[in-house]
C-alpha cells in the first residue's frame, strides 16, 4: 500500500530541527544553536569525523537558513522545496500571511494557465435496463439503454463552457436532448450560468449563485420550456452546519411545484445524506448512508418511499486501480427485486440493472440476497484476496529493487549522523540510568507490515533489516534533561537526524521500547503522529 499523495508534507527542515511547524522564531535560532554545537566541523579533528560533520552542519543551517526567513518559510510550509527551486519568489513588500498565499497562488496558477484553458474533463453515463423475466419468456434480455454524455472546458480564467446530450431507448420508443451550459465567474462570491437545451426537455434559461457568507450559498434559477412557453422557478439555501455536514432547502415553482428539505454529512470512515420532498401531485423521502471499511472497500444502504416509489437498496463496492471503481447493490421494492453493477472509472459511469422478478416472494427475494453475497465473500477469500496479497508483495518488491541504491544511500548518511551524536546520547543515557529516569532501550523506525509481524522466520529477519531501521541512539539523544522526549505532529519522522526513509512509498510507523523509573514501556505510532513520553498509557 502507497502512501497517499495527499497527505502531509514532509517538511523535513522542522525534523531536522526537530521543532514544531508552528515553532516560533525564537525556538527556531534556540534549536539552530543546539543543533549546531553538535554538528560544528570545528569541534573535530580526525579528517573523516570532520568531513561527517561539515555535511551535516550544512544541513543544520540550509534548514535554519529557510526557516527563519519568513517568506522562504511561507514558501516552504506551502509548496515545500519544490517550490523554493522552481522560481517561486515573493516581493519584498508582502508581509501578511494572507498576502504571501495571495502571491503564491497567483503565480502558480499563471503557470498553470495554459493547461487549464485546454483542459477538458468529460464525463458520461450509460445505462443499460435488463430482464430475467423476458430473457426466460424468449423476448431477450435487454430491454432498454439511456446515455448521457457532457465536456466541460475552462475557455479562460473567469469562462467555462459546458455541452451534454442524452438518449434514451426504452422498448420500440426513444428521445434524446442536447445541452449547452455557459458559465461565468463574476467574482469570487457570485457567478451566473446560461443554458440551452433541444430535443425532449427544450428550454432556455438562466442561473446565478452567490456567496452569501463563509458558510451560506443562495442560487436561484429561470428556466422557460419552448415547448408550451411554461415557467419553472427555483431556490435553494445552502448552509454549512459543522466542518463535516451541511444542509439545503430548495423551492421550485411551476407546472410541478415542490419544497424540498436535504443533509449530508461527509467523514473520513462514513457519508450519509437525506432529503424529504413535497410536491403538488406527490410525495419523497430518501437516504442513503455509505461506510467506507478501508481506503479500497465501503458499504451502503439506501431508502425511498414516497407516493410512487418504496424501495430499499443495500451493497456494496470496492477500489480495484486509482481511478476505476466496481459497485454491487441489491434492490427490493414495489417495482421488482434487482441486482444493479456498476463500474465507476474517472468521470464515466456503467450502469447495469438486472430486474429479477416483478412479484414479491420471500424465498426468491432471500435467495437472490444471499446467493451473491455468498459468492462475493467466497471470491474473496480464495480468489481476490490471495492475488491482491501476491501483487502488492510483488510491488513492493519491485519498490525495494528499485530504490535500493538511494536507501542504502541514505542509510550511510543516517549511520554517519547517528557518529556524531553517539558520544553525546551515551552521556545522557547514563545520566538517566543514575537518576532512574527515560531511556530508549529499543527504537524501530521503518514498514509497518514488517514492525508489526512477531514470528522470528528467516523471511522476516530479512524484512526488518532491509525495510527497519535502528533509531535508539538518536532517540536517546533527544531526551531532554528533564527526562521526556517529544517528537512533534504533522512532521514526518524520516527527516530527524540520525534518521532515514528505509521503505519509500511505503506507510511507516515508529516503534519505541523505554524504561522509567523502574518500569518497561511500549508505544507504536504513525509516521506523522505525535510521540510524547513517558506516558502511563503506554505501561506493559
Amino acid at each position: 500500500m502507497k502512501e497517499e499523495d495527499s497527505g502531509p508534507p514532509n517538511r523535513e527542515l522542522y525534523a531536522l530541527l526537530n521543532i514544531s511547524p508552528e515553532a516560533s522564531d525564537e525556538e527556531i535560532r534556540k534549536a539552530y544553536r543546539q543543533w549546531a554545537q553538535i554538528y560544528h566541523p570545528d569541534k573535530y579533528q580526525e579528517l573523516h569525523m570532520k568531513d561527517i560533520a561539515t555535511e551535516n552542519f550544512q544541513r543544520i543551517c540550509e534548514a535554519y537558513e529557510i526557516l527563519s526567513d519568513v517568506n522562504k518559510r511561507q514558501i516552504y510550509d506551502i509548496y515545500g522545496m519544490e517550490g523554493l527551486t522552481s522560481g517561486l519568489e515573493l516581493g519584498p513588500k508582502l508581509n501578511k500571511v494572507e498576502e504571501l498565499k495571495e502571491e503564491l497562488e497567483r503565480l502558480r496558477k499563471m503557470k498553470e494557465q495554459e493547461k487549464i484553458s485546454a483542459h477538458f474533463r468529460p464525463s458520461g453515463t450509460i445505462l443499460a435496463n435488463m430482464s430475467l423475466p423476458h430473457l426466460l419468456k424468449g423476448d431477450g434480455i435487454m430491454r432498454g439503454m439511456a446515455m448521457t454524455s457532457e465536456v466541460q472546458s475552462q475557455i479562460s480564467k473567469n469562462n467555462a463552457i459546458a455541452i451534454g446530450g442524452n438518449l434514451a431507448v426504452n422498448g420500440n420508443s426513444g428521445g434524446g436532448a442536447a445541452s449547452a451550459v455557459f458559465r461565468h465567474q463574476i467574482s469570487p462570491a457570485a457567478s451566473v450560468e446560461f443554458m440551452a437545451a433541444a430535443g425532449l426537455r427544450a428550454l432556455v434559461g438562466v442561473q446565478t449563485s452567490r456567496q452569501l457568507s463563509s458558510h451560506s450559498t443562495a442560487t436561484m434559477a429561470l428556466a422557460v420550456s419552448l415547448r408550451d412557453g411554461s415557467l419553472n422557478l427555483s431556490n435553494s439555501w445552502t448552509r454549512q452546519l459543522t466542518e463535516t455536514a451541511n444542509g439545503n432547502i430548495q423551492l421550485a415553482v411551476g407546472p410541478e411545484s415542490s419544497i424540498a428539505v436535504g443533509w449530508q454529512k461527509k467523514e473520513e470512515k462514513m457519508s450519509a445524506a437525506g432529503e424529504v420532498k413535497f410536491g403538488t401531485s406527490s410525495f419523497l423521502a430518501s437516504a442513503h448512508y455509505t461506510h467506507r471499511f478501508s481506503s479500497k472497500s465501503h458499504g451502503r444502504i439506501v431508502g425511498k418511499v414516497g407516493s410512487t416509489t418504496l424501495e430499499l437498496e443495500v451493497g456494496g463496492g470496492r477500489k480495484i486501480s486509482n481511478f476505476s471503481t466496481v459497485r454491487m447493490l441489491y434492490s427490493i421494492g414495489i417495482q421488482g427485486i434487482f441486482w444493479k453493477f456498476e463500474l465507476h472509472r474517472g468521470g464515466q459511469k456503467l450502469i447495469i440493472p438486472i430486474l429479477l422478478s416483478r412479484h414479491f416472494n420471500p424465498v426468491f427475494a432471500t435467495g437472490a440476497f444471499i446467493l451473491p453475497t455468498s459468492l462475493y465473500f467466497v471470491l474473496k477469500k480464495f480468489v481476490f484476496k490471495p492475488y491482491y496479497l501476491k501483487r502488492e508483495k510483488q510491488k513492493a518488491l519491485e519498490n525495494v529493487e528499485k530504490t535500493s541504491a538511494k536507501v542504502q544511500e541514505a542509510r550511510a548518511a543516517a549511520e554517519k549522523a547517528q557518529k556524531l551524536l553517539q558520544n553525546v546520547a551515551n552521556r545522557k543515557r547514563n545520566r538517566q540510568l543514575e537518576t532512574n529516569g527515560l531511556v530508549i532501550t529499543r527504537a524501530l523506525y521503518g514498514n509497518g507490515t514488517a514492525l508489526s509481524r512477531n514470528d522470528e522466520s528467516r523471511e522476516t529477519q530479512h524484512e526488518l533489516t532491509s525495510q527497519v531501521l535502528d533509531v535508539t541512539l538518536p532517540l536517546n539523544f533527544l531526551v531532554s534533561e528533564s527526562g521526556q522526549l517529544k517528537l512533534h505532529e504533522g512532521v514526518k519522522k524520516s527527516g530527524i537526524m540520525g534518521f532515514c526513509d528505509p521503505c519509500p512509498g511505503e506507510p511507516k510507523q515508529l516503534h519505541v521500547e523505554y524504561t522509567y523509573r523502574g518500569r518497561r514501556y511500549q508505544v507504536v505510532v504513525d509516521d506523522y503522529e505525535e510521540l510524547l513520553i513517558p506516558q502511563e498509557s503506554h505501561v506493559i
